[in-house]
């Protein structure tokens, strides 16, 4: 029986996540909603394979994807995400995980992301290929893959970010985001503080040596 655990902030794809799986003879699936909790199940129980949300409120997959392989240092990881894969493929390779399924995916595309995971082998989508050879390539400084590796934004700091690289203002993301302008001011203040920038230019362009975002983002206003 292959075991499954996925840790999703999002009750409702948790739950659904599950019962994809779950309709797989061959396969059950535990779910939980935080890394505390994902950590605690890591401790008592063994998973085949552990897919994981890439961001949540309390820290990043990647961030959790390192815990993980401190408790079980041969963990195959596949990281779950509802955003465009492309802008987060640096980050995604430095975390070193077996893979990434997008939350897009249908479930015969999960099931076999997982599979392949379990065979050491990824299968890229073909729109993601077709994106990344459109995706300049910057290669970052051991100090800034040290800086990326500190880094840890928020589900909706990095909604923001990638607004701010497509050239919307304050008040465009604020309807955009729907919450309000304040909120959006509050939260690009935090992430020029972690890039070490004072302006939307140097934080864009920081973002994107990081990996963070993509040339393609930025091109597509």
């Amino acid at each position: 029986m292959i075991r499954v655990l996925v840790v999703d902030d999002h009750p409702a794809v948790g739950t659904g996540t599950k019962a994809i799986i779950e309709k797989q003879e061959d396969m059950k699936a535990d779910f939980v909603e935080n890394s505390n909790d994902a950590l605690e199940k890591v401790q008592q129980e063994k998973y085949d394979v552990y897919l994981v949300d890439l961001y949540m409120p309390d820290q990043t997959g990647i961030k959790l994807a390192k815990e993980i392989r401190h408790i079980d240092s041969e963990a195959v990881i596949v990281i779950y995400t509802g955003f465009d894969i492309s802008t987060h493929y640096n980050m995604l390779l430095d975390g070193d995980v077996s893979g990434f399924v997008s939350k897009t995916a249908t479930a015969e595309q999960l099931i076999t992301g997982i599979r392949c995971a379990l065979r050491g082998e990824v299968i890229i989508p073909l729109q993601l290929l077709k994106q990344l050879r459109r995706v300049e390539a910057v290669l970052p400084t051991t100090e800034d893959q040290q800086a990326l590796a500190d880094l840890s934004f928020t589900e909706r700091e990095q909604q923001i970010l990638d607004r701010v690289a497509k050239g919307m203002t304050n008040k465009v993301i604020a309807t955009d985001i729907a919450m309000s302008q304040r909120a959006v001011e509050y939260h690009l203040t935090k992430v020029f503080s972690k890039l070490g920038v004072e302006s939307r230019t140097e934080a864009v362009i920081k973002a994107q040596q990081y990996g963070l975002i993509s040339v393609q983002t930025i091109e597509k206003e």
